[in-house]
């Protein structure tokens, strides 16, 4: 007679299965927050000699957001350093953001300015002010995201033909492209050489921001939405003090001593 019972197979596997279970819960976490915690496709695209730093956003998993004053103060935010900040005292990361529409000399926003669902400054529908610059290269235009999450890039007599209220947007100018075509006053061989930054909707809830990382012209940076991004509305932001920030990326724009104090920035803060 044995002295002791030799395990029979189904103890076998229990213990197996027990001594599993660690690894499989461990794995399972991993997965999970991998996937939560997955970070904003931000990547270096190369462009006929020259390098875009370009951020795609899924509006469904990375909400954007616009801002310009701090709502308990009042005073213009100015940076991204300053709203990351603000963003830090309220216990919200900073992922992404860049600078919004062109701005007048009293730094406010120089058109459309809708921050959630209220209409700061009107829809700009002036002509060919000289004080506007881009802003009057015609035709100008709005970056809208709406009520239901879904965004937009539209001619600004296009977006007040459609009557549609917007929960952010900011208008700029000029359009980069419309329906797939160049804007018209582009010239091919442009000296006019700027940092710029610039806005698409690929789809309705995917975004696409795209900063020079070195001076070019129009014509250039329409043709980076229209052959390398495969964008078909884009839209014009700023220049020379335009930048774009990434979580864990830093900057990528316009040089640190162009940049000025901005009216508006686009955010996406992370989900508490």
């Amino acid at each position: 007679m044995r002295s002791h019972a030799q395990p029979s197979r189904r103890d076998r596997l229990a213990h197996r299965l027990l001594r599993s279970l660690p690894a499989l819960a461990l794995l399972g976490c991993l997965s999970g927050c991998t996937s939560s915690a997955k970070a904003l496709d931000s990547r270096e695209v190369a462009f006929e000699g020259q390098n875009y730093r370009v951020v795609r956003l899924d509006l469904r998993r990375e909400p954007l957001s616009l801002h310009w004053r701090d709502p308990q103060s009042g005073q213009p935010f100015g940076s991204i350093d300053a709203l990351r900040q603000w963003g830090e005292a309220r216990g919200q990361r900073l992922l992404f953001a860049t600078n919004a529409g062109i701005y007048d000399k009293q730094f406010a926003p120089l058109g459309l300015y809708v921050e959630n669902g209220k209409t700061a400054v009107p829809l700009n529908l002036s002509h060919g002010n000289p004080a506007s610059g881009n802003f009057s290269l015609l035709p100008n235009g709005v970056f809208a995201v709406y009520p239901d999450g879904h965004a937009a890039v539209r001619s600004s007599a296009a977006f007040k033909a459609d009557g549609k209220p917007a929960q952010w947007a900011t208008q700029s100018g000029p359009m980069l492209l419309i329906d797939g075509k160049l804007n018209e006053q582009f010239v091919d061989d442009s000296a006019s050489l700027k940092w710029r930054s610039g806005v698409c909707v690929k789809t309705p809830t995917q975004v696409i921001f795209a900063v020079s990382e070195a001076p070019v012209n129009f014509h250039t940076f329409g043709r980076l939405f229209r052959d390398k991004l495969g964008c078909r509305d884009a839209l014009y932001l700023d220049g020379s003090i335009s930048q774009l920030y990434v979580d864990g990326e830093g900057y990528a724009g316009a040089p640190a001593l162009m940049v000025k104090p901005y009216a508006g920035i686009f955010a996406v803060f992370a989900k508490p």
